[in-house]
């Protein structure tokens, strides 16, 4: 599988410009992704020239080093300076919708191949007691 995975506010917390502080578990389940699952992890971050190098430069330090970045492919050159669409399997970005969940969370999403479904919310009328008729109270 191809993961797209973003830096700021999703490895590290956001602090753009400068690298936050690391978030618990981030490293380690991209690296576990790679390494035993076999999943290609692309960073696809805003960040571009000194800004992403800093980031790299991070992640390396940490022994994470990703199958491209900002691209499909590590020999891929981009044709000009816009941002164009990736080709991915899944997005870990600390600005989907409902934020981002915790790192032992999408391990077990992406291992499992179960996505991950919100709570169902409550309303009234599932507190309430259902009416029943006395053919089937008769038969509980």
């Amino acid at each position: 599988m191809i993961i797209a995975c973003d830096f700021d506010g999703t490895i590290v917390t956001h602090e753009y410009p400068k690298i936050g502080k690391p978030i618990p578990f981030a490293i380690q389940t991209l690296k576990k992704l790679q390494e035993e699952d076999h999943h290609q992890v692309i960073l696809w971050t805003v960040r571009e020239g000194q800004l992403l190098q800093d980031a790299l430069d991070y992640c390396k330090s940490k022994g994470l080093e990703f199958y491209a970045v900002n691209s499909n492919y590590p020999e891929e050159q981009p044709e000009h300076e816009t941002a164009r669409k990736l080709v991915a399997d899944l997005w870990i970005d600390d600005r989907n919708l409902g934020g981002l969940p915790d790192w032992g969370v999408i391990y077990q999403m992406i291992h499992s191949g179960h996505p991950w479904e919100p709570a169902k919310p409550m309303s009234i009328e599932d507190e309430r007691p259902k009416k029943r008729g006395l053919f089937a109270r008769l038969f509980d």
